[in-house]
């Protein structure tokens, strides 16, 4: 079953990042090489087993509401108690909450295979981790104890529970209250929409992670405290007495139609309880712990679809007939598969470089999180934070383009349910939407993360290219590839030096008109510098006729590696050139957009 490469996850891991490193650190002690090849084999038959044979049928059966439940296939169930029986949903615990302190890069490799899978029900299991994560990091003793194990078992799930009617992404606006009894817990009430995995039949359980202001309480983000709001409360016996969360109903979605988007009331229809975690006033605080999972998860989510894209892609571009080289005109001769063709070469080509440069983004950013959580290392934490909107929004803008290029290579075929290409173009859209929009984090990393600290995170990431560009040098295959990286960083500080000057004389309007084009110019620079990476490892490898853990390469390792120099090459020479043209938008003196009167929107 290819939907994903186990060779690059361990060529990423223990060849591109070596993860040996975090050995040193106590915590981490126990995951060795072998340890980490036998997590990622045995993700990867979970995945065959309870994920991906039932990822077309997750669509063609949709969840529906009936009678005030929401109905899913029994198989997400199933799926979900599997990665719990399995410790996935709780692998980077700590041993006291029954964990096995896996390092987040590990776990994440691990979830980028469930996501390649079927990302539709393994985003069931990975957001129940990040909302147990949150109980985990800040709730009592007691939320502990009632909550994390059915939660890591797969048996309730977990929601996070912000967006509202009149308030998306504007979390300062949400109206949903909540008001303190006698008895310790708070009584909620209001709505919330889109809550993915909000309610359905596949668990025993649904806790919701909510966010709720204290009625007649602090406008603003002050006033803002999260709760734990069950389905069923926990203390009713027989764990099923009605907390009055009621599903109105589950939105009819263009993709993803068997993991479900709920619309919720609480309160409505009686008394809801809510419990607080951590200390009041601090919710949104509280819950950007989940959200920064949550972004990286999208990201995974969306390099898992075009993965998936592009190995269905691959494999039909192997097998299909069709024409031959235009310097063939006999039409006697047997046609050759279209893999041959130069152009359809390019499309895969493109797909494997969006498909191996997000994945490589995504576990480094894992590594810097584990750095940062094990030892308090700083420098990785700033570095975390300026590349998680890159981690966010490239796999999930360039992960559409794979998809629909992988479409674009099968034809005609490709817009048919015959092959999984048009699913997972439906399913990967949503991507660059959820966990906010691109939009948002162009305005976060141009308004907030190149600025914090002074420029420090951007400082320690000019280092980290810095090493790469002057390591790349040292193999002539790649050395032009640096030389290439360099130059186009002076266009990138040229940007940047000019953006921040609007940001001294202009208001924040002006400097952040273009964030989102900006975003795209830096994302570009990012994954050259992965991409450039893998093509040092991979060159280095082929010079020396070894690697780690093999004193001598075979045909199929040769051929790896110059897959990884070729594929490093096709992403300079087709995808890193589109940087120019942002380069001469975001130094444009013109100011279109806000020059542009609604009304001439007509």
């Amino acid at each position: 079953m290819d939907y994903i490469s186990l060779r690059n996850l361990r060529f990423v891991l223990h060849e591109v990042l070596d993860l040996g490193q975090l050995r040193q650190l106590e915590r981490f002690q126990d995951f060795d090489e072998e340890a980490i090849d036998f997590s990622l084999d045995a993700a990867k038959q979970l995945a065959d087993q309870y994920l991906y044979p039932v990822y077309r049928q997750m669509d063609k059966n949709k969840a529906y509401y009936e009678d005030g439940e929401v109905h899913v296939l029994p198989e997400v169930g199933e799926g979900m108690r599997a990665m719990g029986e399995a410790g996935w949903l709780s692998a980077n615990w700590d041993f006291e909450h029954d964990g096995q302190q896996m390092p987040l890069t590990v776990h994440n490799a691990g979830g980028l295979i469930f996501q390649a899978a079927n990302g539709n029900l393994a985003a069931y299991g990975f957001l129940t981790t990040g909302a147990a994560n949150l109980i985990r990091a800040f709730g009592s003793d007691d939320l502990k104890d009632t909550y994390l194990e059915p939660m890591a078992q797969g048996r309730w799930q977990g929601t996070m529970a912000l967006t509202e009617p009149q308030a998306g992404s504007s979390l300062s606006d949400i109206t949903s209250t909540y008001e303190e009894t006698e008895e310790g817990h708070y009584l909620i009430r209001g709505q919330k929409i889109y809550i993915s995995g909000g309610d359905h039949t596949g668990v025993e359980n649904v806790v919701h992670l909510l966010l709720a202001r204290k009625k007649d309480g602090p406008k603003g983000v002050k006033g803002v405290s999260l709760f734990v709001v069950p389905k069923y409360l926990p203390d009713g016996g027989d764990g099923k007495e009605d907390n009055h969360v009621t599903t109105a109903g589950i939105y009819g979605k263009m993709g993803q139609r068997g993991y479900v988007a709920a619309h919720l009331m609480y309160g409505e229809q009686g008394p809801t309880r809510g419990y607080l975690v951590g200390e009041e006033f601090s919710g949104l605080k509280h819950m950007f712990l989940m959200m920064n999972e949550a972004r990286i998860g999208t990201g995974m989510m969306a390099a898992g679809s075009a993965s998936a894209a592009y190995y269905a892609s691959l494999k039909y571009a192997r097998e299909r007939p069709q024409g031959r080289h235009p310097d063939n005109k006999d039409i006697n001769a047997p046609q050759v598969t279209i893999i041959e063709h130069a152009d359809v070469r390019r499309m895969l080509l493109f797909q494997k470089a969006v498909v191996e440069g997000s994945i490589h983004l995504l576990l480094q950013c894992s590594l810097y999180e584990d750095r940062y959580r094990a030892a308090e290392d700083e420098r990785a934490h700033l570095l975390l934070e300026l590349l998680t909107p890159v981690a966010k929004s490239f796999p999930a803008e360039y992960g559409n383009e794979a998809v629909s290029t992988g479409m674009q290579v099968l034809g005609g075929a490709g817009y048919t349910d015959d092959f999984p290409l048009e699913q997972i173009f439906r399913d990967i859209r949503v991507n660059s939407i959820y966990e906010g929009t691109t939009t948002i984090h162009g305005l976060d990393l141009l308004g907030r993360k190149v600025l914090m600290r002074n420029g420090l995170a951007v400082c320690y990431l000019n280092e980290e290219f810095l090493a790469t560009i002057t390591e790349a040098t040292t193999q002539p295959a790649v050395a032009p590839l640096a030389t290439a990286l360099s130059s186009s960083l002076q266009g990138l500080q040229a940007v940047m030096e000019r953006l921040l000057g609007l940001a001294r004389m202009e208001d924040a309007r002006v400097f952040l008109a273009d964030a989102t084009v900006f975003l795209d110019y830096f994302g570009l620079h990012v994954l050259a510098w992965c991409w450039l990476q893998q093509a040092t490892v991979a060159s280095r490898a082929l010079d020396t006729g070894a690697t780690v853990g093999k004193p001598a390469l075979g045909e199929d390792d040769q051929a790896f590696y110059r897959s990884k120099v070729q594929t490093a090459r096709y992403y300079f020479t087709y995808v890193l050139t589109r940087a120019a043209g942002l380069k001469r938008t975001l130094l444009a003196e013109e100011r279109i957009t806000l020059d542009t009167e609604p009304a001439l929107l007509v």
